[in-house]
């Protein structure tokens, strides 16, 4: 048997791993854009604000590929996919066939649509690479600008203003992190920011950037002007896809798979930040990219393409946080849309900074946020993905001290 997998990431090395428990003799071949061994993508926020050496980054030895008999194809990106002949092309103009595929590629940056762009010193974050030309320029850097709120937002500013520079967060929405938590929690947040030294502007979007070979400067949405000597683009990602044929291979954000990660075409799959399964909570196709469901499908895509049948149920977001002196926790739908049949429990207290959120459907728990009281947040999550039915008083789960057995 053939294996080709394309990427380098988690997804792709825990499929690798996979294939190889079940089969020792079949050929693996892993190709990657990235030009260096497997690394923690989470921890290159880590890396900028200093906490770790790069280092750090390898999750695998530098005999990985050896020791699976791998052949890995690095420093290039496949270009073309042809579902017909079973072969994948590279820019430089190599073709490799397969028995079974493994769509692994990741994501990129979403890119900001602003004049001025390609000045320098304008960064997005995705990769050790990205984070080692930020580095280089951090000597000559006093004011950053950092676009988007999300998490990657989120940390670039917070390693940037670890570095002890003068950091500006500029966001559409009305307040960071909109898309893993409420409306409340996220205000707490956006104070917190606040207190601690980031300048959060929100509502805003940069119209242009401004400089002479190097940013200088960006001019918003509102027509104010700020200064900045360093530009940190965290707007999201979007899954790499360009080499996918979409008149073969249906495709809505990512590629849509089966519950084997299987596509529409037998052979192929997909893992990871590339790939749209069902979401757990919502009961419809999403895609959730973060670290933890990325293994996990890696490793049972890798199991389905050796031929051991394994079902995948389903990804659920959820996200652990640490920001300054708030811990926040998030799982599931947290933010579903009003009057459509949920149920949410809510309680603040600004004094001591704690929130809880628990929105429900029927006598289910969909989705959940913590600010701050979090330790119980690991049962909370297993209820929504064990999918598992509330019994008693759902109030119940809004105190710090509930019995989990009980409640099933």
């Amino acid at each position: 048997m053939k294996y080709v997998i394309l990427g380098n990431g988690v997804a792709a090395v825990h499929a690798a791993e996979a294939i190889r428990s079940l089969d020792s003799r079949g050929s693996i071949t892993m190709i990657s854009d990235e030009p260096c061994d497997p690394y923690c993508r989470p921890m290159i926020s880590m890396v900028l604000e200093g906490s770790v050496t790069a280092d750090r980054l390898p999750i695998r030895g530098p005999g990985f590929y050896e020791s699976l008999g791998i052949q890995a194809v690095l420093g290039n990106r496949v270009t073309s996919l042809d579902v017909v002949g079973s072969q994948v092309f590279l820019g430089d103009g190599r073709a490799f066939g397969y028995d079974r595929l493994l769509i692994a590629t990741g994501a990129d940056p979403r890119p900001v649509k602003a004049a001025g762009a390609d000045l320098g010193s304008i960064f997005t974050m995705r990769t050790e690479a990205h984070v080692r030309r930020m580095l280089e320029v951090l000597p000559r850097a006093r004011k950053a600008l950092v676009l988007g709120g999300g998490l990657v937002g989120f940390k670039a500013a917070y390693g940037l203003l670890r570095r002890g520079l003068d950091v500006t967060m500029l966001i559409r929405s009305d307040y960071p992190l909109s898309l893993q938590v409420d409306e409340t929690a996220g205000i707490l947040i956006r104070d917190e920011l606040t207190r601690c030294g980031l300048q959060v502007r929100v509502g805003l979007a940069v119209k242009a950037f401004e400089g002479n070979g190097v940013v200088q400067g960006a001019r918003l949405s509102d027509g104010s002007a700020v200064d900045c000597d360093m530009v940190v683009i965290g707007k999201g990602v979007l899954p790499s896809l360009d080499f996918v044929p979409r008149d073969r291979i249906p495709v809505d954000l990512g590629i849509l798979v089966d519950e084997h990660l299987q596509t529409w075409i037998p052979g192929i799959f997909a893992a990871g930040d590339v790939a749209e399964s069902v979401d757990i909570a919502r009961k419809n196709r999403w895609v959730n990219a973060i670290w933890p469901e990325a293994v996990q499908q890696g490793r049972i895509a890798g199991m389905n393409m050796a031929g051991r049948r394994v079902t995948y149920k389903g990804s659920l977001s959820r996200n652990v946080i640490r920001i300054f002196g708030l811990d926040v926790m998030t799982a599931g739908w947290v933010s579903p849309p009003e009057n459509d049949g949920f149920d949410v429990l809510q309680h603040t207290d600004r004094r001591t900074g704690t929130h809880r959120r628990l929105v429900f459907r029927e006598d289910r728990l969909v989705g959940m946020t913590l600010v701050n009281d979090i330790e119980q947040g690991g049962v909370l999550t297993s209820l929504i993905h064990r999918e598992l039915p509330v019994r008693k008083p759902r109030e119940s789960l809004m105190g710090r001290s509930f019995n989990a057995g009980q409640l099933l």
